[in-house]
């Protein structure tokens, strides 16, 4: 089988995206999903086994496409600092598809479940780089699990989307990073 055309599939992607924020996924269709990005419905079906995969794929591939990306600050506090910023502002971006999708996952179990089967592919470079760097430098003792630190920074900014809603300042980031994020990665790292 050919390899996937990648312009094809970042369309059937898009699309995705945005019928999810426009109608949300009980509406959204296939065929909508084909229309909107100038696809047949039978190229979905090659690539994706149906609409719960490709949701799955919008939300694993897509978020972290247009996610946090590590910056090397010089420190770890402002390599911190920098990807929750990063992880911030994306979410604030699409804070509606999110909380769209959230509400989706709670009535939709075989979507939750794909989702659930897919996020230990994630990608945790934008955190994992900056913890690698503070231990060459010393400012750690030793290596933090990328995955344990990035899911308690979604938890504060999903916390604070759901109960307090955007905008994300800068006193939020400051809080997050100064008062959760690196009291756990220090303590993670003598541990």
């Amino acid at each position: 089988m050919a390899p996937f055309d990648p312009e094809r599939e970042r369309a059937i992607l898009d699309a995705t995206m945005e019928l999810l924020s426009e109608v949300g996924y009980d509406r959204m269709s296939i065929d909508q999903i084909a229309k909107r990005a100038k696809a047949s419905k039978a190229t979905i079906y090659r690539r994706w086994q149906g609409k719960p995969e490709l949701v799955v794929d919008v939300i694993c591939r897509r978020f972290d496409m247009d996610g946090p990306e590590g910056a090397d600050t010089g420190s770890l506090r402002g390599d911190l600092a920098a990807v929750f910023r990063g992880l911030c502002e994306t979410v604030e971006r699409k804070h509606t598809l999110i909380i769209g999708l959230s509400s989706t996952l709670l009535s939709h179990q075989e979507l939750a479940r794909t989702l659930r089967a897919h996020l230990h592919a994630r990608d945790f470079d934008a955190v994992r780089e900056p913890v690698e760097r503070a231990v060459k430098r010393r400012e750690l003792a030793g290596p933090v699990d990328a995955r344990r630190l990035f899911t308690i920074a979604e938890a504060l900014v999903w916390h604070r989307m759901i109960f307090a809603g955007p905008p994300f300042g800068p006193e939020f980031v400051a809080e997050s990073v100064d008062g959760v994020l690196m009291p756990l990665v220090t303590a993670w790292s003598t541990a």
